[in-house]
């Protein structure tokens, strides 16, 4: 399998290149030449998920994509990713029925107590394999909304030859958020609070990755979900959710992704093209509704960062969703050229492109599936209070936003919905109190988080500053 840049560039590279590599040299994003079609083998993918277990399954999918790692080494580190140890249950990502039809899939019992763990355990594990195998270190230097820069760090925490510098945006996350990254103490972890928003963060993250000499002579990688890898690892999920709720393999299912950057749900468009039934992918916004904007109307129209605004459902603070570039690229029948001129200059001078006009647009839900709803903090805290008293369990305020589109678009009668649950509610307490009068459950292990000593910077949305940052800490080894 080799991969290609959604932007043109000629070069076709392995997975391993683009592992370590993140962004494409020509700003683009890496795609598979094509996806792999597994229709006539989801009963054999059926049966390794119920017989072997969520990592044999994994371990199926990822071969379809990964030729250049050894079988046996990728079946021995999809099998050492996940575990009961890790995750909390054998299930890994276990389902339960919120009310009939609809399902909330659990992934969030990692170590980071959201979704995020799902892939980037997985990330850490290829990436100490990798960089073993070629005698090399890497510089990761990622963005984070919420939970990517505390799952990437948990993963990578003591990794040999990985460095993760993560930015976040200065006072926007919740404060256990801020205390599971700024309490970590591992000397190859670095964090940087930027005095911005979440897309700020993720804007100096592609400014430093298209230098391509500095990010040559500095090893820079991603974690950030424009990295295949990550996204690939999520694909996953959507195959056991879809196994744990139909019993046979032609019926069909929905899902309802709470979407930011896009990366969730573009990992179900993935899932989608390979094969697996899935008849609707329904995309959940919050205030920040630039993707709810463009499914509805064809208009996409990324925000700034002082119109991005600051929600009870933080991780999607989001008004540039990188993994968009990817949905588009297929929507456009993969014409790179097309893709590049809307990325790089009619954004750059309208401010928005419109595909409203275009069939390809107009015949999209029919071709890969998508609709979207919105959800505001008023919703939230209706939907949290309505989960709690009908069903005695507490659900955090993204998967919040989820449910409460899921259960518009979904009708009685309809094909099994499942919900992908975002993180577990301690992370975001402040609204579950102001739902329900009461403080979230609170695993044992992260009693007194919030108190721990706290090791990050304050730095101003400087690229030069964040380079600096990188250059001090690599030189000083």
């Amino acid at each position: 399998m080799q991969y290609l840049s959604t932007r043109g560039d000629p070069e076709r590279k392995r997975f391993c290149d683009i592992l370590l590599e993140g962004l494409a040299p020509d700003g683009g994003l890496y795609l598979p030449e094509h996806y792999p079609n597994i229709s006539a083998q989801l009963p054999a993918l059926r049966t390794i998920y119920q017989e072997q277990g969520y990592a044999e399954l994994a371990f199926a999918i990822l071969s379809l994509y990964i030729d250049d790692i050894p079988a046996d080494d990728l079946r021995a580190l999809t099998h050492k990713t996940y575990t009961k140890a890790v995750f909390g249950t054998d299930a890994i990502t276990p389902v339960r029925e919120l009310e009939q039809g609809l399902w909330l899939e659990g992934l969030s019992n990692g170590p980071t107590l959201a979704f995020k763990d799902m892939a980037m355990q997985l990330l850490g594990n290829l990436f100490e394999y990798e960089l073993a195998r070629r005698k090399a270190e890497l510089n990761i230097l990622g963005a984070t909304s919420g939970d990517t820069g505390s799952a990437a760090e948990y993963a990578m925490r003591g990794k040999q030859g990985v460095r993760v510098f993560m930015l976040s945006p200065h006072g926007r996350m919740s404060p256990f958020q801020q205390a599971q990254m700024f309490s970590l103490q591992d000397a190859n972890i670095f964090n940087i609070a930027v005095e911005g928003v979440f897309d700020d963060c993720q804007d100096i993250v592609k400014a430093v990755s298209n230098d391509l000499s500095f990010k040559q002579q500095y090893k820079i990688g991603t974690v950030n979900s424009i990295n295949w890898a990550r996204l690939l690892a999520q694909v996953v999920y959507y195959f056991a959710g879809y196994f744990q709720v139909t019993k046979n393999d032609s019926e069909p299912v929905s899902f309802t992704v709470p979407s930011g950057n896009f990366g969730n749900i573009c990992a179900g468009h993935v899932a989608r093209q390979m094969g697996l039934p899935i008849k609707q992918l329904v995309v959940a916004t919050n205030e920040n509704d630039v993707l709810d904007e463009f499914f509805k109307t064809g208009i996409y129209r990324p925000r700034s960062s002082a119109n991005t605004l600051e929600t009870s459902s933080p991780s999607m603070d989001i008004s540039k969703a990188s993994n968009f570039e990817r949905f588009v690229f297929d929507l456009l029948g993969r014409n790179s050229a097309e893709l590049k001129t809307l990325f790089t200059t009619t954004l750059a001078e309208q401010g928005f492109f419109d595909l409203s006009a275009d069939p390809r647009f107009q015949t999209q839900h029919a071709r890969f599936g998508f609709v979207s709803g919105r959800s505001t903090h008023a919703d939230r805290l209706a939907t949290i209070r309505a989960v709690w008293q009908g069903h005695q369990q507490e659900i955090d305020t993204h998967t919040a936003d989820a449910v409460k589109v899921a259960r518009e678009v979904r009708q009685a009668g309809d094909e099994p919905m499942l919900v992908l649950e975002t993180a577990l509610p301690i992370k975001f307490s402040a609204t579950i109190i102001e739902a329900l009068g009461h403080e979230p459950q609170r695993p044992a292990a992260f009693n007194g988080i919030e108190d721990l000593p706290k090791r990050v910077q304050v730095l101003p949305a400087d690229v030069q500053q964040i380079k600096a940052v990188i250059e001090q800490a690599t030189q000083a080894v």
